[in-house]
Formats: C-alpha cells, structure tokens, sequence
C-alpha cells in the first residue's frame, strides 16, 4: 500500500531536484556573463529524469542501487550523470571567448522557475489529495 502513495511522488520529486540543478546551473552561467572563456552549461532534462528514474534507452541506462536511485560512480560533481550534462550551443561567439547568450539564458532561467514551480504545486496537490482520502476514511470509520 505505501508503496503505491510514493510511486507517482518519487518521479515528481526526481523532477524537482534536476529542476533545482538545472536552476543552479543557469544562474552560475548569468553569473559568469563577463568572465571572459566561461562557456555556458546546460542539462538534456529529459535524459537527466529518465535517468534519474531508471527509464533510459536500452544501452545507455545507467547503474542504480535501488528503482530511481542513480549510482554513486555514475554521478557527476553536480549529481547528474554526465550524458545529461552539456555545453551549452553558441548562438554567436565573443572576443572574449565567453559563450554567455544572456537573451537565451534569462528565457530558460524564467522557463524553468515555472516548470519548478508546477512540479512543486503538483506534489503539494498530490499531497493534500492523499490526506484528504486518509481524513474522510478515517471519518467513516
């Protein structure tokens, strides 16, 4: 039975820790915008979640020590796997060497607080639905 209340929760909470990187991971590339050589980092979210949660393509799938679990070997310094982390693409290059497109960032920093957000008002949804089926059982009890 617990089993079934953390399922759907456990994939959603994966979703919030690689949004959270990925949040981080943006910020250092604003942060970074004028220091000349820094090139901008970004992460394949979708490969990140699956293999977060053990759903990678057949091959590629990485070690876990338990379902959803990624293994400590496979983790980068961040904790992401390295396949899900990248350079991020130039749209053009600077005399600096920086590769910081500002425009590109602001859009993907502001994208991904709403994506965060939604994840977090559908686990805290989940949440309340769940208590709220426990507090009506136990009233007709």
């Amino acid at each position: 039975m617990l089993n079934r209340l953390t399922t759907g929760l456990e994939f959603q909470t994966q979703a919030l820790l690689l949004r959270a990187e990925r949040q981080r991971m943006l910020a250092g590339n604003i942060a970074n915008a004028d220091t000349p050589g820094f090139q901008a980092r970004d992460m394949d979210f979708a490969r990140a979640l699956r293999e977060a949660t053990g759903n990678a393509a057949p091959g590629s799938q990485m070690l876990t020590t338990q379902a959803g679990h990624l293994a400590q070997s496979d983790l980068g310094a961040s904790g992401l796997g390295a396949n899900a982390r990248s350079y991020a693409l130039q749209a053009q290059t600077n005399l600096d060497g920086n590769g910081v497109d500002m425009d590109r960032e602001r859009a993907s920093f502001a994208d991904n607080s709403l994506r965060y957000e939604a994840t977090l008002r559908f686990i805290n949804s989940s949440v309340r639905t769940t208590l709220d089926a426990m507090r009506s059982h136990n009233a007709a009890v």
